[in-house]
């Protein structure tokens, strides 16, 4: 395996920028809801956090527009940043919830959840690191995600199921099932990451 091409490797350095600062927000999304000292402030330094990524998003496309030549297929780099980029959206969107709807206490399967989608990101980040580098440790990196996905998915499906079968306040029940939804669809976004990452290395093998 020849790995990438190893021009303009400033690609490689973008996206572990990227992968850093979802890294954070998701960290602090988990630390919101295991402390829930103060949500409101935890949901504007995530909402901070978006922002860089947002910026980090933008930077990427524009190089990619003004670039010749890329170290891997131009819409797999899009696909890519897209992906990273929608992963923060929805940890900014999780937190926005638990503020909007006025969450009293996080519930055990939401901090479960949030612990998941830390441990996805984080494995993500891995991976990203090994680009420009040896592919093939990548794969694995992405098995681990995709378990990451099923477990979190899981969790969702109970969480909710529970929801259903003791939440006596209709209320309550919409507004937690949203919250548990948009929790799991971070870890979506995840395996959408690692399955775009994954393309890359059996393209360049």
């Amino acid at each position: 395996m020849f790995g990438l091409i190893p021009k303009d490797e400033k690609f490689f350095i973008m996206f572990k920028e990227m992968t850093s600062n979802i890294i954070e927000g998701a960290e602090l999304l988990k630390d919101m809801l295991d402390n829930f000292h103060d949500p409101v402030t935890s949901q504007r330094r995530i909402k901070d956090i978006e922002h860089k990524g947002d910026s980090l998003t933008h930077d990427i496309i524009k190089k990619l527009n003004k670039s010749f030549v890329t170290p891997f297929d131009r819409e797999d780099i899009y696909a890519l940043s897209a992906a990273l980029d929608d992963i923060l959206d929805l940890i900014d969107a999780s937190a926005q919830r638990v503020v909007m709807y006025n969450v009293e206490k996080p519930t055990p399967e939401a901090k479960e959840l949030a612990f998941l989608i830390l441990k996805s990101c984080q494995t993500i980040d891995k991976t990203v690191a090994l680009l420009g580098g040896k592919l093939e440790p990548i794969s694995a990196y992405c098995v681990e995600v995709n378990a990451l996905e099923n477990e979190a998915d899981r969790v969702c499906r109970e969480a909710i199921s529970r929801l259903f079968d003791e939440e006596k306040d209709p209320i309550q029940l919409i507004k937690w099932k949203e919250i548990y939804e948009t929790l799991e669809r971070a870890t979506d976004k995840c395996e959408d990451a690692a399955n775009i990452l994954e393309s890359v290395v059996v393209k360049n093998a």
